[in-house]
């Protein structure tokens, strides 16, 4: 009897219940397929271009007496081969992180519905936005980004990027790309895909935009400051989760948040709007990969401004939801406070009998008489 309830448990075979509890199984067969195309001569070819980087430029250097010789990468059409691929690997990472990490830590805390879908929310983006923020500011320090802003705009078109840069796009393309499959995997309510779907296309729309522009060094500027911001939020609300009455980390999250606000549109307009039109490689050339031209311009800024204003109206809305919240709970203390007081005065009315409304009929023909 208890081999049969066990089995009707088991949801049919390709069934959706059965794709949703078994797809990190799936897609690890899938990559597997890839990784086994290495190993034969007739495949390798095939399988190379899903799982390495494509579009290897090698470029001689006379530094020192000897030269060397340093590769660099510009992207292409079959880029999309690579970020197919390690999509894969982002889904099989996020089942990992899921089913180790949080769903342990889920057990233990017993959270409800609504608190267990943000805290798998917020351990995902936790996670990605550390290691984002980490890898990115390496190669930002590496590249001298942040003590010479000139580069950001100096050398205008970027085609040529380091093997760091182009695999770190790769990756956030990827990783943004599989959120879009694992609305479904991880059964996501209706009420919620559409506030989903609406940042993870931002996130694609301005990370593929950059790559395509060629305006990478602004992106990975502009992701590593967003990434840090976003990261102390998630990381926030897993410490409100566990303790409710710690509320700092919303409180510093809200001041950087504006101040990075202002940060990126001055970047941007610093970048785009002064740096770009100053340059000497004016004009639109696609083979050369330069968009340098007014209308570019123009839409790169509209872009981003009108990006940084949806996202002050949703946090503005957020805090005064907030807000309202918490005076509504203050309201709630103070009229329970003297609810609670009124029992006693009752009973105090009633044992010094001024409540005349409980005295027997006999009690009151002696009094009118």
């Amino acid at each position: 009897m208890g081999i049969r309830k066990k089995a009707n448990k088991n949801p049919p075979v390709l069934s959706h219940e059965f794709v949703i509890q078994n797809h990190a199984d799936i897609v690890s067969c899938v990559a597997m397929v890839f990784l086994l195309g290495l190993m034969f001569e007739v495949t390798s070819k095939f399988a190379v271009l899903f799982i390495t980087v494509q579009y290897n430029v090698t470029i001689s250097t006379n530094e020192g007496p000897e030269e060397t010789a340093v590769n660099h990468f510009h992207h292409g059409i079959k880029d999309l081969a690579t970020v197919f691929f390690y999509m894969l690997v982002a889904i099989i990472m996020h089942a990992i992180i899921q089913e180790y990490v949080l769903d342990k830590i889920n057990r233990k805390k017993h959270f409800s519905k609504t608190k267990h879908s943000k805290f798998n929310e917020s351990g995902q983006l936790s996670a990605f936005y550390f290691f984002s923020f980490g890898w990115g500011a390496s190669i930002l320090l590496s590249e001298n980004f942040l003590s010479n802003p000139v580069t950001l705009w100096e050398g205008y078109p970027h085609t040529l990027m380091p093997f760091q840069m182009k695999f770190y796009f790769i990756c956030q393309l990827s990783y943004w790309l599989h959120a879009l499959p694992e609305l479904y995997f991880q059964k996501t309510k209706k009420e919620d895909i559409p506030r989903q779907l609406v940042y993870i296309s931002l996130y694609l729309v301005h990370i593929a935009g950059a790559y395509i522009l060629n305006l990478n060094r602004l992106c990975l500027v502009l992701l590593v400051l967003h990434y840090f911001i976003e990261l102390l939020f998630h990381v926030s609300r897993l410490v409100y989760f566990s303790n409710e009455n710690r509320q700092m980390g919303f409180t510093i999250w809200a001041v950087l948040f504006v101040l990075a606000r202002l940060l990126t549109l001055s970047l941007s307009v610093l970048t785009v709007g002064f740096g770009l039109a100053n340059t000497e490689t004016q004009g639109f050339d696609l083979s050369a990969g330069n968009f340098n031209i007014l209308f570019v311009r123009i839409t790169v800024l509209a872009a981003i401004c009108l990006t940084q204003a949806f996202m002050m109206w949703k946090f503005i809305n957020f805090q005064l939801r907030r807000w309202r919240e918490h005076a509504q709970a203050q309201t709630l203390k103070k009229k329970q406070a003297p609810s609670k007081n009124k029992p006693k005065k009752d009973r105090v009315n009633g044992v010094n009998g001024v409540n005349h409304g409980t005295e027997s009929p006999k009690a009151r023909k002696e009094k009118s008489s």
